[in-house]
């Protein structure tokens, strides 16, 4: 499909067409092709400023052009223009056909335009009706090529497609939902990935790597909205059925859909992104992209860089750079390091709090870990600890026990032995970034002590545990990581609830009597 530049349909609609019922149309065309000049009707209505006319003339022109499809009554081939058909030798047939032809053409280029519409059942309308064209276009191509040597598939207008998709200043966040449906066919997605990556280099090009929130906004929600299969076996379900080699084509193919993934994602994040769009990115990174890559170690740029941002940003980074290490063997100089100044008050208060927690959770876990840089974490935290609010005391003092009981050797900050004439005076540096030179192994805890005087009690409970023995099982933080402000409150309002009071079992009955016996007792005397 190659859209012609002229559409040869008057640009202003004409409003005393509205009252042509456009089915008759549409099926007088069909009927006789005496009747073919009737198709600018159907064009004019998709000009219309009327909603309803436009989705009418939308449904029109989806049956029309689909069964001429069909036929095979559009022109095969290199298009000719009209006024070379007209004057050339051609026969009438083909004329016809050629005339058709440039019809269908113009009608796509009207749909494109009608994608950034200001109604959106419009543009879902317009969506559905291309993507019908797409799959008759496959099933009966208007190339003229051997189909036994190549695979049938409508590229072009894909490509088209996904352009108008991806606007620069309309966001498509919901027409882009409705696009989803598409992508679970193998094929569309092949292709789609493939439509994004040109797409993304392109437009980024031109903008000399500009940020362009709306339009990068626009194609991660269309790339995150790609499911990717686990497994070849699922390669199932084509919009193409294709005449011959279908099991040597790409698109059935699980490596070549993975290696097209890989290049899409690689593609839109090696420019410059918003912070918002960070933010987005990594929270998926993990689960969504990672595992769906051939060499996910490509990713060791983005992360890093997204890791040497800071804050949020660098708390979320944690989850990719964990899948590299762990799962890929990736060496990452001064990773503890870095993670060791991650730890600021701001960490107590972040969204991703939880995540972060449990991941550094993981990080220390490893009983090979050096003694001093265990330490470090142990003494930062505590320090941290008192200015932390109650929800993150919570979390921070098991964590803290935690890593003591790993690593026996850090008990010593707890029993730190001190000479009655020595000054009291810590020797924790805690502006200094490298755990090697802080100093935390010549400290002690003395921060959980002064929080066995905290105000919430759970608190001071959770900070008395260290004047006992630590035992050897560890406590399970995954309870109290999502805690809440609100929750913590919830649970000290709730009203307990009464517990009986032990009385005698045997009621008393003499006793009243016996007083009245002493009283007669007395009177008499």
């Amino acid at each position: 499909m190659a859209p012609t530049k002229k559409r040869n349909v008057s640009s202003k609609f004409n409003p005393k067409r509205t009252k042509i019922d456009i089915e008759s149309i549409v099926e007088g065309i069909l009927g006789s092709r005496k009747q073919a000049n009737d198709v600018f009707d159907i064009l004019e209505f998709l000009q219309s400023g009327k909603e309803k006319d436009v989705i009418s003339a939308v449904s029109a022109c989806g049956k029309l052009f689909s069964t001429l499809l069909e036929r095979k009554d559009l022109f095969i081939g290199k298009l000719p223009g009209e006024d070379e058909a007209l004057n050339g030798n051609y026969s009438a047939e083909e004329k016809y056909r050629i005339f058709m032809r440039h019809r269908y053409n113009s009608c796509v280029d009207m749909l494109l335009e009608h994608l950034s519409h200001e109604v959106h059942e419009v543009k879902e309308n317009v969506l559905s009706c291309l993507m019908k064209f797409a799959a008759s276009e496959g099933q009966h191509p208007l190339e003229d090529m051997d189909w036994s040597e190549h695979y049938s598939f409508p590229r072009q207008l894909i490509q088209l497609v996904v352009d108008n998709l991806l606007s620069k200043t309309t966001d498509n966040s919901l027409l882009i939902s409705k696009f989803q449906e598409n992508l679970e066919m193998e094929d569309v997605r092949y292709y789609v990935m493939s439509s994004i990556r040109l797409n993304v280099s392109a437009v980024m090009e031109k903008n000399k790597e500009a940020v362009l929130h709306v339009y990068q906004n626009n194609v991660f929600n269309l790339m995150s909205s790609i499911n990717m299969p686990s497994q070849e076996l699922e390669l199932t379900n084509f919009m193409i059925k294709q005449e011959a080699k279908q099991e040597d084509w790409k698109a059935t193919k699980l490596s070549d859909h993975k290696r097209g993934f890989e290049k899409m994602w690689l593609g839109f994040l090696k420019h410059k992104l918003p912070i918002s769009m960070y933010k987005k990115v990594l929270v998926i990174l993990h689960d969504s992209v990672l595992p769906h890559m051939i060499k996910p170690t490509l990713m060791i740029d983005f992360l890093t860089a997204a890791y040497d941002v800071g804050g949020a940003i660098s708390l979320l980074a944690l989850n990719g750079l964990f899948v590299l290490i762990h799962q890929h063997n990736l060496d990452y100089p001064d990773f503890y390091r870095k993670l060791y100044n991650l730890l600021e008050p701001s960490v107590f208060h972040a969204k991703y709090r939880a995540r972060f927690f449990h991941l550094v959770n993981l990080f220390l876990s490893s009983s090979h870990l050096p003694v001093y840089l265990v330490a470090a974490f142990v003494k930062r935290l505590a320090r941290l600890a008192l200015t932390a609010p109650p929800t993150a005391l919570l979390i921070v003092l098991p964590f803290i026990y935690n890593l003591i009981r790993r690593h026996p050797s850090c008990r010593v900050l707890i029993h730190k032995p001190t000479a009655e004439d020595e000054a009291l005076e810590d020797a924790y540096v805690m502006d200094e970034e490298d755990p090697a030179h802080c100093r935390a192994l010549e400290s002690s805890l003395w921060e959980i002590k002064t929080l066995q005087k905290h105000y919430h009690p759970d608190v001071a409970k959770a900070a008395m545990l260290i004047n006992t023995p630590l035992s050897v099982q560890e406590d399970d933080i995954n309870e109290v990581l999502e805690i809440t402000t609100h929750e913590l409150m919830e649970r000290d309002l709730k009203k307990s609830e009464m517990k009986s009071i032990p009385l005698e079992f045997e009621t008393a009955t003499e006793l009243l009597r016996g007083a009245d016996v002493l009283k007669q007792h007395f009177c008499l005397v």
